[in-house]
């Protein structure tokens, strides 16, 4: 049990509505493509990134990852009124990444525990510790609402103890977002009508999640920065070069993103949307120079990344014609694109792993 208000233990919580399972990890085509790069003229100097290629009808309310039942959860209750004054400054503690969540509030609070950033019931203990989660809270996985609630409770907490928690914006954040927000209203989504309901129950959205959504949620997502740079290391959810689209500085990408939101136009946030669910720009041939092109603008020695689950980059997944099929083995993060990338999602949906990493690797 995470904390004494947490009275819904295994076999105790709400019934979870899921969405069909797949029973196999397909990839769909459009993963085998190669990178949109091609390699700098120059070694060192990234190539100008041109506009990310994707197969005809190709739209994110195509459901491409699977939605796997990984059993019962835990609550976490939070005061929302709740907000802890921080404590002097003590100094810069060790730095840590979260990936994708998903849903899987047990795991995240194993997970956190194991690293020694959470005591065993579940409160901030690592002082000046600091926690970047790179996004993707909900969906998929049984209690999103409990993982939000978590992680503000958490930065609450880290914050009086000197230290900080903070979180960057994912897809599905947009994609829970927009489905509150616009519900069925048409958008234009480059391949026909489609609607952000339609696209969150497409994509593991959960009727639980909807039902405990409340308005200080939705302002705590919708406030949530895209890009940030810490200690050499540039922080994003999604291994794409959309980012450019919206800013050529972190500060005016993060202000883009949340003027978008603030417009509060279908249209405009589903493409928001649309293009933050876009993966695989940094694998393949010109990956590399797809990385130097946000080092280059952004800053940051290398990138770091959630999103696109690892055993999807290395390709061990398994097809519909299998008979068996092994879970992917996730051991940590992995690194690509001329070790120029750290890949953070370790495929918790599929069976694999929540990984929590401390920066710099083999620290």
């Amino acid at each position: 049990m995470v904390e004494g208000s947490m009275t819904q233990g295994a076999g105790q919580g709400p019934e979870v509505e899921r969405t069909a399972t797949l029973r196999d990890f397909r990839v769909p085509a459009y993963v085998h493509e190669a990178g949109p790069y091609v390699h700098s003229a120059h070694p060192g100097e990234a190539a100008p990134p041109p506009e990310e290629t994707y197969p005809e009808g190709y739209t994110p309310t195509e459901r491409d990852l699977p939605v796997i039942n990984r059993g019962d959860t835990v609550q976490v209750t939070v005061d929302p009124e709740a907000v802890a004054a921080p404590q002097a400054d003590t100094g810069q503690g060790p730095l840590y990444v979260v990936g994708d969540v998903h849903g899987y509030l047990d795991q995240l609070v194993a997970a956190l525990q194991e690293k020694g950033l959470l005591d065993a019931d579940g409160h901030w203990c690592a002082g000046t510790a600091r926690l970047w989660f790179l996004g993707d809270f909900t969906d998929r996985g049984p209690d999103g609402i409990g993982v939000i609630d978590l992680v503000m409770r958490l930065s609450a907490e880290a914050a009086a103890a000197g230290g900080y928690c903070k979180a960057l914006m994912g897809n599905h954040e947009l994609l829970l977002l927009g489905a509150k927000r616009f519900g069925d209203t048409p958008v234009n989504s480059g391949a026909g009508t489609a609607t952000f309901q339609a696209a969150w129950l497409l994509n593991g959205g959960q009727k639980t999640d909807m039902d405990r959504l409340q308005d200080h949620h939705l302002q705590w997502m919708a406030r949530l920065d895209a890009v940030e740079e810490v200690d050499g290391h540039l922080l994003v959810h999604s291994d794409t070069t959309a980012y450019l689209d919206y800013g050529r500085s972190i500060e005016e990408v993060n202000d883009t993103v949340r003027e978008t939101l603030t417009r509060n136009d279908a249209d405009e946030v589903w493409d928001l949307f649309r293009k933050f669910t876009k993966r695989f720009s940094f694998r393949d041939e010109g990956g590399a120079d797809a990385v130097r092109s946000l080092l280059d603008t952004y800053g940051g020695s290398r990138i770091v990344h959630g999103h696109s689950p690892i055993p999807y980059l290395l390709g061990e997944v398994g097809s519909e014609d299998d008979e068996e099929r092994n879970d992917p083995v996730v051991e940590g993060p992995h690194v690509y694109a001329d070790g120029l990338a750290i890949a953070m999602d370790g495929g918790v949906t599929m069976a694999g792993k929540l990984l929590v990493q401390q920066l710099p690797l083999g620290t």
